[in-house]
């Protein structure tokens, strides 16, 4: 096989988390609202949670955007940032983030599963 060649794969999602280190605050929300706009400004599917933002799109795409938020969070004047991050991808269908939300969502609204709940 010829590495060099190998293709990434179509779609992704990524959950990441952007670290800015050595602020001296302890809060983040003005660097979390610039990358929110950016995700914005980038027209790909993302969801923001209390932990971090789900972001879905062509792989080379998602993995644009993540390094454009970390050059977003270094233009404001943060010169370390760390990313925590988790990356997926399916060949057999697609699915979104929401479908797999949804999914479990549908699980749950059938009731118990003939499971022991008694713990």
């Amino acid at each position: 096989m010829e590495y060099t060649h190998v293709a990434t794969p179509e779609r992704c999602y990524a959950d990441f988390c952007l670290i800015p280190v050595g602020t001296g605050s302890t809060s983040v929300a003005e660097e979390v609202a610039a990358v929110q706009r950016l995700l914005k400004a980038s027209g790909l599917t993302y969801t923001m949670h209390s932990a971090g933002t789900t972001v879905e799109g062509s792989w080379d795409n998602v993995m644009k955007v993540i390094g454009q938020a970390h050059s977003v969070v270094h233009s404001k004047g943060v010169v370390r940032v760390q990313s925590s991050m988790r990356v997926g991808t399916r060949t057999d269908k697609k699915q979104t983030a929401k479908d797999k939300v949804k999914r479990v969502e549908d699980i749950l609204a059938k009731g118990t599963t003939g499971e022991d709940t008694s713990l």
